[in-house]
Formats: structure tokens, C-alpha cells, sequence
């Protein structure tokens, strides 16, 4: 047999698998009950791509909690702690606005990056779809098999076969939910205290151990049951694709125009004289989809973008003699006009404005200052003259923002030819990530206090002279008659 009758073969063979098992294929039959999907394993240029991507991310996930800048932890979200760390620098509640306008900028930059990317996130970085098909898939693979023999196993009687490999899966299954939840939690308490927790056992805490129980059964839940549902039911993000998108918008797309009419292959056929399109109807391109769509019926809500059509695809040209890309990231224009893919104006102008709001993102949790200062007058206080002064007392709280340990001092900003006075030092040493309080009584001759309240401006100075920060607060005095 020669090289190109294999190819014939083998294509024709794929043809058979595709009919017989094409039933099993989609989420849902005719009465609206779930349908399982088994998805062939998927291989090719951007499924390899695509392995990259997931084990950059996977190994950032699972690295950054032990990770420390500065002795602060790269990433932790420890609500109720009130304990905030992003790239090690330490944010607080008065910080939020900060987080609220980052918040903004993120949902800024998916609504643009999605009109012009359409939903690249879905199928490269998505934590739902790399755990699903990078992890839990992958294991299902290595022990079920591919997706004839995962049909067959799932159709048999539970015989010693399929109660061990069932039992090996889900046990495996449980173990990686687990590790996930720890690792998650990590983001949230930080790795010392879960492996603190984690070491006095489950019934020193048995709060915190429910709690994790409660989270592994549901990433369980998840990758071992709900898979695609959440990509199709659950996340809003494929719903808002739909008022997003346009004909400019690049997206996983069925040339159509290239491939219809589409005809089953036959060896030696001239398919353009017979009025065929290149499209051979061997389904593979649905066998592989992981939310049971078929592409070729236009662009549809449950389509992630994991283009393992698009290597499905193309294996099969390859074989057949045609050309490769009948499945490729395009828009739909381009299919419409037939042109190939160009960086378009429109793409250009919301590439700049994406950037600029990466740029602004970095400017909002970089330029927080290094300190932030308070001057408030305690409740129910009031000013008192003496030796020709009146004096007003003020409580301070300084925040050390940096990562340093600083010592400042306090001065008056305006009005000039004031005083400051304290029980303690001048000089106020500040740890690094630290607050403290104090007080101090600020003094103006009683010839410059012209009104009962006065505005008064006081600056934190580090060492060398730099402001650090000012806080707005008025001074009291005695009420005067002005004629």
C-alpha cells in the first residue's frame, strides 16, 4: 500500500469512528437531559502551544505562595485579617479605592481585549478550562484512554474493570482537588499558616478543616461531574461574547465559504468539478470539542476558543492533500470577503488603549506614596493659651506603607511660626509595614490666631527632608470680634 492510499485509509477510517460513536457527541439531547461528552484527544501545533501556556500558569499558581518580596508574600488576600499583598507590596482598606479603580481598568480591558480578541482568555488561560483539560483530563486519558475506549467503559457493566479504573480516577481526582484547595488557600492565609493548620490536624481546627473539605468537594464537583456546564451554564463571560463581538472580531471560525459544500471524501475525486467544498464531513472537528458544539455551524456561545478543531482540522487536510487553516483563528469578515488576516485599524487603536491600561494598573499599585498620615483633634478636646501661646492637641496615626523602616518627623506646613511638642522624641521611628499612634500638641503665638478656626497643614518628613505625606486639619482658638 503507498503512502497516499493510507492517508486515504486512514481518513475514511476516522469517517467510521465519527459516525459510530456521533451520537454521544453535544451536552444535551432532545429532551433537555445532560449528554456526556467525550472529546478525542486532541494534538497538534496549538494543542502543543497550548501545554506551554498551562504549565507557565500551572507552575505559577503553585509557586507564588511560597514566594516572598521583601519578606512579604508576593500575593495574599486575607480578608479577614484585613491583610493585602500584591507583588509584595502591602495594601490596606483605605487603600481599596485603588483596588475598586483597578477593578474598573480589568473590566475595561476584558470588554476590549474580547472585541478584539474575542475569547482567547477562555481557551489559553481560564483556570476552569487548564485544570480541566491540561490536569483532569489528561489523568482521565492515561487511564480510561482515548475516546472510543472512555465510551466503551462508560457503556459496559461495572465489571472488576471499570470498578478499578472508576475507583483510580476518582481517587486521583480527590487527591489534585485537595492539593488545589491548599494551595488556594495559601493565596488567602498564606503557606505557613496552612501548613500549620495542616500539622495540628483536623480536629484542632475543625472550622477551618470543614471549610477545606467543603472546597475540595466542589472543585471535585467540578472537574469530575459539572466540566463544561460551567463554561456553558454558569460563566457569564460566554453571554457577554454575544454583545461584543462583531465581524472585525477574531474568533475560531469554519471557513465556510472554502468548505461547503461539504461531501464525504472520495479517493481520486476532483471535488471542485463536482462542486464540492474541501470540508470532507469527517466530524472530527467535533469529536474533539470539549463543549460538544460543532464549529461548522457558525460561532456559538459554547465554543472556548481551544482550537482543537483547528488541529483536527488541519491533520485531517494534511492527510487528504488540501490545504491546512478550513478551521483557523479569523473574523468574519475575513471568511465573508475571503481576505487573509490583517492587523486591523481597529485592532491597533484598542491594542494602544489595552496597553495604556496595563500602564495605568502598574501606576495605580505603585504609586500609593510611602506613607500615610492622620491628625485628628480627639473628641471633646479644645485649644488653651499659655505663656502668650495657644495650643491645640492632635492625635496622629502614621502608616508605613514601604518596605523599609523609617524614621520621621513632624512639621508645620503652613501657617509658619508654629511649634511642635511631644511627650516623646522628635523623631518617630516606623517599621516597615507598621502603624503607630501618637500625640502632639502644635503651638502659634496668640497674636497670629486671627479666627476661632484657622486651617492647618502638617507634613511627615523623612530624614533627608522628602515629604512623605501632609494632612489637612484646622486649629482652634479664641473666638474674636472682628470690626
Amino acid at each position: 500500500m503507498s503512502g497516499t492510499e493510507k492517508k486515504y485509509n486512514e481518513a475514511e477510517s476516522w469517517v467510521v469512528e465519527a459516525e459510530t460513536f456521533r451520537d454521544s457527541v453535544g451536552t444535551m439531547d432532545n429532551t433537555g437531559k445532560r449528554r456526556w461528552v467525550f472529546p478525542r484527544k486532541p494534538k497538534g501545533k496549538y494543542t502543543n502551544y497550548r501545554y506551554l501556556v498551562s504549565i507557565v500558569l500551572l507552575a505559577i499558581y503553585f509557586v507564588i505562595p511560597f514566594l516572598k518580596i521583601n519578606g512579604n508574600p508576593v500575593l495574599l488576600f486575607n480578608i479577614i485579617e484585613r491583610q493585602f499583598f500584591i507583588f509584595g507590596q502591602p495594601f490596606y482598606p483605605q487603600d481599596f479605592f485603588i483596588l475598586a479603580l483597578g477593578a474598573i481598568a480589568s473590566l475595561i480591558f476584558i470588554i476590549l481585549f474580547t472585541v478584539a480578541f474575542g475569547r482567547i482568555f477562555c481557551g489559553w488561560i481560564c483556570p476552569q478550562t487548564i485544570f480541566l483539560e491540561m490536569i483532569f483530563r489528561k489523568i482521565e486519558y492515561a487511564i480510561e484512554g482515548d475516546r472510543n475506549k472512555q465510551i466503551r467503559l462508560d457503556s459496559q457493566a461495572w465489571d472488576s474493570e471499570k470498578i478499578w479504573k472508576r475507583a483510580l480516577k476518582w481517587t486521583i481526582f480527590i487527591i489534585i482537588s485537595l492539593v488545589i484547595t491548599h494551595i488556594m488557600f495559601m493565596y488567602i492565609v498564606g503557606y505557613e499558616e496552612v501548613l500549620r493548620i495542616m500539622q495540628e490536624g483536623p480536629f484542632a481546627k475543625p472550622t477551618n478543616f470543614l471549610v477545606m473539605i467543603m472546597f475540595t468537594a466542589a472543585f471535585y464537583f467540578v472537574f469530575a461531574w459539572f466540566r463544561e456546564q460551567v463554561c456553558t451554564m454558569v460563566c457569564p463571560y460566554g453571554r457577554l461574547q454575544g454583545v461584543l463581538i462583531d465581524k472585525e472580531t477574531i474568533n475560531v471560525f469554519y471557513d465556510y465559504k472554502r468548505g461547503e459544500n461539504r461531501s464525504k471524501w472520495k479517493k481520486g475525486e476532483d471535488r471542485r468539478a463536482q462542486g464540492k467544498g474541501d470540508c470532507i464531513d469527517c466530524k472530527q472537528c467535533v469529536v474533539v470539542c470539549p463543549t460538544g458544539i460543532d464549529i461548522r455551524d457558525g460561532l456559538q456561545m459554547e465554543c472556548v476558543n481551544c482550537t482543537a478543531c483547528i488541529d483536527a482540522c488541519d491533520e485531517v487536510m494534511v492527510k487528504v492533500g488540501l490545504p491546512p487553516g478550513l478551521i483557523r483563528y479569523a473574523s468574519e469578515k475575513e471568511i465573508e470577503e475571503q481576505q487573509q488576516f490583517k492587523f486591523s485599524g481597529k485592532m491597533k487603536i484598542y491594542s494602544v488603549i489595552l496597553t495604556l491600561l496595563v500602564g495605568f494598573l502598574g501606576f495605580l499599585l505603585y504609586n500609593r506614596g510611602q506613607m500615610e498620615a492622620k491628625f485628628l483633634k480627639p473628641p471633646g478636646s479644645t485649644f488653651f493659651v499659655r505663656d502668650g501661646k495657644i495650643t491645640n492637641t492632635y492625635n496622629y496615626t502614621f502608616l508605613n506603607k514601604s518596605n523599609e523602616t523609617k524614621t520621621v518627623i513632624i512639621k508645620i506646613i503652613e501657617p509658619k511660626n508654629g511649634e511642635i511638642s511631644s511627650s516623646a522624641t522628635n523623631k518617630i521611628v516606623l517599621k516597615r509595614d507598621a502603624m503607630i499612634k501618637g500625640t502632639i500638641n502644635v503651638s502659634f503665638p496668640e497674636s497670629q490666631i486671627k479666627l476661632s478656626k484657622q486651617n492647618l497643614e502638617l507634613g511627615v518628613y523623612d530624614m533627608n527632608g522628602e515629604l512623605l505625606d501632609s494632612y489637612n486639619t484646622y486649629f482652634e482658638g479664641p473666638f474674636k470680634f472682628q470690626f
